[in-house]
């Protein structure tokens, strides 16, 4: 199979590794510095402390270079934000006939895709497995407990097929769903913890969590994001390696006494005092955030139904002004001692 892969990051690099590895004939578009060291080297993958090199693929920085080929598969693993650039890269290929996956977090980059590519068969992806960059062009997979979970997009789409060729590329957890939306937001469910208010505060998750009053917001943001779940009809689903339903149990039930000891452990603990994602878009000086699909996705589809959400609103609305510099990140930092 010839796949396409648009947002040679993290993600992107560690299923072309596999797919390449499995034989598949794989194309990255990325960056640059990315696009030169897998061009000089190969794409290293590491395992029991040592870099794989996979030099059997191709790096670009722009599909306009392979404008000719025809591919099977085009996935986009870019950041929900940049799902538009993305499409650019691709919509003057041959799209009605060739499968696009947007394996991405958030909710709303289908929904961007849908619009701007009508006639495309798009499906959607999910990936509860943990992916850390070493340097351009080397990656490291940092857990083993997930996997990926995969929906058709558009009516005619099926992913039966894709599901067994990521399962035969190495990827032991690949779960298929009915239901696009009911799977992208429970993977919400999971980011919105841990996430935002650490990227707020300038803190990691586990040392937000180790304070009461910060966990008590991060509850009520998850809970009022089942609320708007219920609203539209979705129920939480489980996702590789994670029973999000469980979850969406013990948020709702369990006393404060008992849930919050045990996800300090579990949860917070397991990160091993890693930034989440929207920390790092900050710390690089990015003008844009994932808490507009994040957070912000919890407002905007809470509007829809007339719910009211005042935990995600605050938390979207104060990074948001971080981002856009309405608000000195300095005034913030630290503020667990506020």
């Amino acid at each position: 199979m010839r796949v396409l892969i648009v947002g040679a990051g993290a993600i992107g690099s560690l299923l072309g590794h596999r797919l390449a590895t499995a034989g598949h004939a794989v194309t990255l578009v990325g960056r640059g510095a990315w696009v030169r060291a897998i061009s000089e080297r190969g794409l290293g993958l590491e395992k029991e402390g040592r870099l794989h090199y996979q030099s059997k693929l191709e790096a670009v920085t722009d599909s306009g270079a392979v404008s000719g080929v025809s591919f099977d598969l085009i996935i986009c693993t870019t950041k929900a934000y940049d799902t538009i650039e993305a499409i650019r890269q691709i919509e003057h290929l041959n799209l009605p006939d060739t499968p696009v996956l947007l394996l991405q977090n958030g909710v709303g980059g289908i929904e961007l895709a849908a619009d701007a590519l009508p006639q495309a068969s798009l499906l959607a992806g999910v990936i509860t497995l943990a992916v850390e960059v070493l340097s351009p062009g080397a990656i490291r997979l940092t857990t083993t407990r997930g996997g990926i979970g995969l929906a058709p997009a558009s009516p005619a789409a099926s992913v039966d097929d894709l599901a067994i060729t990521l399962r035969r590329a190495g990827f032991e957890r690949v779960k298929v769903y009915a239901d696009h939306r009911a799977m992208k937001w429970s993977k919400l469910l999971l980011n919105i913890l841990g996430n935002a208010l650490p990227t707020i505060l300038d803190v990691p998750p586990e040392e937000l969590y180790a304070q009461r009053r910060f966990f008590a917001l991060e509850r009520a943001a998850f809970r009022e994001t089942l609320d708007v779940m219920r609203g539209l009809r979705l129920k939480p689903v489980s996702l590789p390696g994670y029973p999000v339903p469980l979850l969406a149990w013990a948020m709702t039930w369990l006393p404060d006494a008992v849930l919050h000891p045990l996800f300090l452990r579990l949860v917070a603990g397991g990160r091993g005092g890693k930034m989440p994602s929207l920390h790092l878009d900050l710390s690089k000086g990015k003008a844009k955030s994932e808490v507009d699909f994040l957070n912000g996705a919890v407002v905007k589809h809470a509007q829809g139904i007339k719910l009211h959400v005042p935990v995600n609103r605050y938390i979207y609305c104060t990074l948001k002004a971080i981002v856009s510099g309405e608000i000195p990140r300095a005034e913030l930092g630290g503020g667990l001692q506020k």
